[in-house]
């Protein structure tokens, strides 16, 4: 019989309508899971519990479980979050609170609150010692997101501790699962790898061995599919259309996932009835290639994913099968995510028609800094630590490939940083005057001036298992769950290094002859495309439509011309991994986001454009494929 879970919050801000769709289906899934936790959100977080407002999500309460108490009773659903943040014991409390305030003294119907904690490495006293002491040791490992390399890593951020507002290690499903086993119903727990969510009620219910590694591969692949919640269900998908327009309601009633997974690890990927979206061959594709870095080893606390041989297949209307997830043993270390405090930045728009306006925009932007880095010079101040101009509407970020730089609108978008708060106020008061001695055509004040905010950037470092193990409050009881170091290995990677792999396909030899014509087309109109964040790295995966693709395209689309053309945003390397089993090539672009989601100046600090950028890249294919020379 297989288990049912569906997932319904992707980040902290997707839907608060999504839990009660899953919820008050007629069948509802056994389980309902949610992903609330980012980088960002750790900082935020660490602000928002430092006022004393509470360290915790506290809309799962509000939005999620209060409206949906009575049903979750009845139902006998089980609900696994990682809302509980930086205080996950806070976040139990208030559950508690509310279920006693909604059900009263109806005993039975109560859910058994568990928090899951042991993640922070900072808040919690006895933790940051051990944390300090392994980096005095030099037991904090820099963290690479290219496994053939080091030169991307992160490293601790020395000498700066006292700006440190977060440390948390990732924790994986050991937690989730004695928490289950102790009869918890509703599950909080710090940072945890997404995937854990989902993988802990599956080792739970098919009584999955932890060295069993293809079957702990298979329900981290499960996790990872819907923890983005629609990405999986045609959200953020390439052919949009087919989303947008899907019955139901399309975009405005998006059906969040749900996997349907079986004992042998295999799965469907599906979601409610009567709710928008598509789930197709490419939505699930596009979102198992989000995000990731080498495909052959994903490393997780309990397992380390090989998804180079995941199958992807339509097996129904909104039905999609998976398989083919292989594991290997964990590795004895685990990332950990830190965030600190450097400086100040502040960003400020305005808007800027008529003819040449991303000329005119392009000019006032620099004029503003100009001014105001003179008057900082006359004030003894320091100039800007970093500035950055951009004018969108104009193609900005495609760099040498826009095509727009006639627009007769442009969004000017300024962004400095500065150590003195005052420095960035001056800025801000300067701004507004530019609608009167500079460019015409200038508006878009109405929202007042922008405040500073702290610059906060991010670090990861990898650190031993031994010294972080999983806490678990649940029924009155604080169990301390350590890692099993006897099934750990050190990391390996199977990465080619770009070279080609033999291929398995039953598409024969599809390489093109030198003598055979071809024409020049976008990589959209052969593939899928998705990318991601992390840390200042970003990837690109690409999903062949037909597989008849793929052997060509490993031949031409090489890392080489993918550096070349997104080579105005990625100042790093580039490396190339193959995935034959769904057809997907990903690429892993470093120092690719000007600093990544916490600090960069970028509108596009996550590189959630760079897929539908490289898209429009042109490559050589066989006349005989049937397609004609794309014109733009």
């Amino acid at each position: 019989m297989s288990v049912r879970i569906g997932c319904y919050s992707a980040f902290w801000g997707d839907s608060a309508l999504a839990a009660n769709q899953l919820i008050a289906m007629d069948n509802p899934p056994q389980y309902v899971v949610a992903d609330y936790l980012a980088e960002v959100t750790m900082g935020i977080l660490a602000k928002q519990k430092g006022a004393k407002r509470g360290g915790f999500v506290s809309e799962f309460i509000e939005s999620v479980y209060k409206p949906n108490a009575a049903r979750i009773a009845k139902n006998g659903t089980r609900i696994i979050t990682n809302a509980g943040g930086l205080d996950p014991r806070a976040a139990k409390a208030a559950i508690e609170a509310a279920a006693d305030e909604i059900l009263g003294n109806q005993i039975l119907q109560k859910p058994v609150v568990a928090a899951v904690l042991g993640d922070d490495a900072w808040n919690d006293e006895e933790a940051r010692k051990e944390m300090l002491r392994l980096v005095s040791n030099d037991s904090a490992f820099p963290f690479s997101h290219l496994s053939t390399s080091v030169n991307d890593a992160e490293s601790w951020p020395r000498g700066r501790e006292k700006k440190i507002l977060s440390v948390n290690v990732y924790m994986g499903a050991a937690g989730i699962l004695h928490a289950l086993q102790s009869g918890a119903t509703i599950i909080v727990t710090g940072r945890v790898v997404d995937s854990a969510l989902v993988l802990a009620p599956l080792m739970h219910e098919f009584n999955w061995s932890k060295t069993n590694y293809d079957l702990l591969a298979a329900g981290s692949l499960a996790g990872h599919i819907i923890e983005c919640g629609c990405h999986a269900t045609g959200g953020n998908f390439t052919d949009w259309q087919e989303s947008a327009s899907s019955p139901y309601g399309g975009w405005s009633n998006m059906g969040y996932p749900i996997v349907e997974v079986e004992s042998d690890g295999s799965f469907v990927v599906t979601k409610p009835p009567k709710t928008g979206g598509i789930v197709t061959v490419g939505t699930v594709s596009e979102q198992m290639i989000y995000e990731v870095l080498d495909p052959s080893a994903y490393m997780l606390p309990d397992v380390v994913l090989d998804m180079t041989q995941v199958t992807i297949s339509q097996v129904g209307p909104d039905r999609v099968f998976v398989k083919g997830a292989k594991g290997k043993p964990p590795t004895p270390l685990l990332k950990t995510s830190g965030v600190f405090v450097d400086s100040f930045k502040m960003s400020t728009e305005l808007m800027i028609g008529g003819e040449d306006s991303a000329q005119k925009a392009r000019h006032v932007g620099e004029a503003i800094v100009k001014r105001v880095s003179t008057v900082l010079k006359r004030r003894g101040l320091e100039d800007f630590s970093d500035v950055n101009i951009e004018c969108l509407g104009a193609e900005h970020t495609y760099g040498p490939h826009s095509k727009s730089t006639a627009t007769r609108e442009t969004v000017l978008r300024m962004t400095v940083v500065h150590q003195n708060k005052m420095a960035l106020m001056l800025f801000a008061r300067e701004t507004p005057s530019s609608a009167t001695c500079m460019a015409p055509g200038i508006t878009g004040f109405g929202s007042g001036r922008p405040k500073p905010s702290p610059n906060l950037r991010h670090f990861s470092v990898l650190v031993p298992k031994a010294s972080f193990p999983n806490v678990v409050d649940v029924r009155g009881t604080m169990a301390t769950v350590a890692y099993d170091l006897q099934v750990c290995k050190p990391y390996e990677s199977s990465n080619n290094g770009g070279k080609l792999l033999p291929i398995q396909t039953n598409s024969g030899n599809m390489n093109v002859s030198k003598r055979e014509k071809t024409v020049r087309v976008k990589l959209i109109t052969l593939c899928y495309g998705r990318s991601g964040d992390k840390g200042d790295s970003a990837n690109i995966g690409l999903i062949c439509r037909d597989p008849k693709y793929y052997a060509h395209l490993l031949q031409t689309l090489t890392a080489d011309k993918v550096k070349a053309y997104m080579g105005h945003l990625v100042l790093g390397t580039v490396e190339r991994y193959e995935l034959p089993g769904a057809y997907g090539i990903n690429f892993v672009c470093t120092k690719a986001l000007g600093g990544g989601g916490l600090s960069s100046l970028r509108i596009d600090r996550q590189g959630k454009t760079y897929g539908q950028m490289l898209l429009q890249m042109k490559v050589d294919v066989p006349e005989g494929w049937g397609f004609h020379t794309s014109k733009l």
